[in-house]
């Protein structure tokens, strides 16, 4: 080979490697240094599997390069507190600024992180899958049994292997010993509230009888309204007054608030208005008046020796049995707090039992009964067969509501939405779904009764919604509530054509069973204290007088003192 050839193929591949060079410097990312930093002291050079490769700009001349892995730079730190302790100082706070630093550009200049896999989630203890379970069974209220069912042991082990699953035994007493801290933590509270309010009711459900009380109280830091269940659990034997007593003595007792309750209230069945009646409070010591006073002759002090004469002093007492005294009730057996009427419940009477009483008119009474004997028709047609629910979507382009005989507002729902399509769809909407269910048609005087009958209602049933509000009504809402909705049921019986024997039926049942609430002057107080009603809700000075010089009285304060599960539930708050 000659000279020339020799040189030739030589410049051709260094020429090669060169273009080989430059593409595989193309072909290599920019690296970015992912501690920015830290530039001060290291130089990133390039990466290595999993750590980069920094070189230390501390050391120059020397050339010293350091492995850090990519989430990490605690070899970095450890070479400068070995080779360069006077910068560690610096270095510290290099880090401390980043670290309380939030910059926008962080996450495009940090290196991307891995995806976590589905074998490398974080593990979960035994503790920790307990207590889930735990909860699964308070907020389901499941039978204590569904721990031990296959299918649940399975699903636990399938999302977290090798765990073991409590027995029936250990989650009901996980169960109890939840309750008893829910319960010490709900007394903790409880004791160091001056006021405290009350609801209780009582029901019938599965065959079983059972009495709820729950407490409401402000949070004297924030004034935000508080509230817990107290109670919810069997109640065995008949609801007399006396047993419905006793049980809310005993719940009072227990969580040490007997002396601290202002008002309890609850529905108006005769056995709690006569356990209030009896066992309430009457005078400010909260005791009832005294049934009798015995009366008695004074001794005169004089002594006699004689028999006869000792035998004569006794010709004047009446010997009467010990034991019938004992058994006799003095109606001091329980202490129960002031009693106040669900609101609520009475303007349900008044809309259902006292609104009946306007068909002591003849005509009223012939045309509303012969509109909702078709209304109802309707309802029972639509609820019972599918065939007819499709009729009435199909004409009506929306579905009748059925009332719920407990709900009273349920009723004007009802009537409400066949106004409504009635109004939208045309009365011949109702007349072709009359006519394919072969029910009875609706004249125009009773499709005119139904409309005037929601215009008269409304006022009611925006009343009852009102009061039964959870979050925002304070007691200061009856009293205007009540006034305002008067007010408005008055200027509907100047256009009335059919409801005015509706409307005094309804005024005069809100006079009966609200009208000693009207003139409460703890309840106008409480009315005038609200920001939003103060004293424009009523012209009537000596309503307004009676709030305005009120005084309350104070409580005593000298008191300082299925069930658990459903409790748990209710009160997430303390346990």
């Amino acid at each position: 080979m000659s000279v020339a050839e020799t040189q030739e193929n030589s410049s051709e591949v260094s020429q090669l490697s060169t273009s080989e060079e430059v593409g595989s410097q193309e072909d290599q990312p920019t690296l970015v240094h992912p501690w920015p930093y830290l530039e001060e002291f290291f130089e990133l050079v390039g990466c290595k599997n999993n750590s980069f490769r920094m070189r230390c700009k501390l050391c120059a001349p020397k050339y010293h390069e350091l492995m850090a892995f990519k989430n990490s730079p605690s070899n970095l730190k450890k070479h400068i507190e070995k080779k360069h302790p006077t910068r560690l100082e610096r270095y510290t706070q290099l880090t401390s600024a980043s670290l309380k630093r939030k910059s926008s550009t962080e996450g495009s200049l940090a290196p991307p992180s891995k995806q976590t896999k589905l074998w490398e989630t974080q593990r979960v203890s035994q503790a920790s899958v307990d207590k889930v379970v735990l909860k699964f069974v308070v907020q389901g209220l499941h039978p204590p049994h569904i721990v031990q069912q296959q299918g649940f042991i399975d699903l636990v082990q399938h999302l977290r292997p090798n765990t073991n699953v409590m027995t029936r035994n250990t989650i009901v007493n996980k169960v109890t010993k939840a309750s008893t801290e829910m319960k010490r933590k709900l007394k903790a509270t409880l004791s160091e509230i001056e006021f405290i309010a009350t609801t209780t009711d009582c029901w019938t459900a599965h065959r079983r009888s059972f009495i709820g009380v729950t407490a409401h109280w402000f949070n004297p830091q924030t004034l935000q309204r508080s509230c817990a269940a107290l109670a919810c659990k069997q109640l065995k034997g008949s609801h007399t007054f006396s047993a419905l007593a006793g049980a809310l003595n005993d719940i009072h007792t227990e969580f040490n608030i007997r002396e601290k309750i202002v008002r309890t209230t609850t529905d108006n069945g005769s056995n709690f208005l006569k356990a209030f009646r009896i066992y309430g409070q009457t005078d400010e010591n909260n005791n009832p008046e005294p049934v009798g006073e015995s009366d008695g002759e004074e001794d005169d002090g004089g002594q006699n020796d004689d028999d006869d004469d000792e035998e004569e002093s006794f010709e004047g007492v009446e010997f009467v049995d010990a034991g019938a005294l004992l058994d006799e009730d003095d109606y001091l057996e329980y202490q129960l707090p002031k009693h106040h009427c669900c609101a609520c419940h009475l303007l349900n009477l008044v809309s259902t039992v006292d609104a009946l009483k306007a068909e002591v008119k003849p005509l009223y009474k012939r045309v509303s009964r012969s509109t909702f004997a078709k209304c109802s028709s309707l309802w029972n047609k639509s609820s019972r067969s599918t065939t007819a629910s499709e009729v009435i979507e199909d004409h009506c382009k929306l579905q009748l509501l059925r009332p719920v005989a407990t709900r009273w507002n349920s009723l004007f729902s009802a009537v409400e939405r066949m106004v409504r399509i009635t109004r939208e769809q045309g009365e011949g909407a109702l007349a072709a779904v009359c006519s394919e269910l072969d029910t009875p048609k609706f004249t125009p005087v009773e499709l005119a009764f139904l409309a005037e009958y929601a215009n008269t209602m409304s006022p009611v049933a925006k009343a009852l919604d009102v009061l039964q509000g959870e979050t925002s009504v304070q007691m200061g809402w009856l009293v205007p509530t009540i006034t305002l909705l008067k007010t408005k049921l008055q200027q509907l019986n100047v256009a009335s054509k059919f409801c005015e024997p509706l409307i005094a039926a309804l005024l005069s049942g809100l006079e009966k069973r609200f009208g000693e609430m009207l003139t409460d002057p703890e309840l106008i107080a409480a009315a005038i204290l609200v920001p939003k009603f103060k004293t424009c809700w009523t012209s009537d000075e000596n309503i307004l007088k009676l709030g305005l010089i009120f005084r309350p009285k104070r409580a005593c304060t000298a008191s300082k003192n299925f069930e658990n599960q459903l409790l748990l539930r209710l009160n997430k708050a303390y346990w």
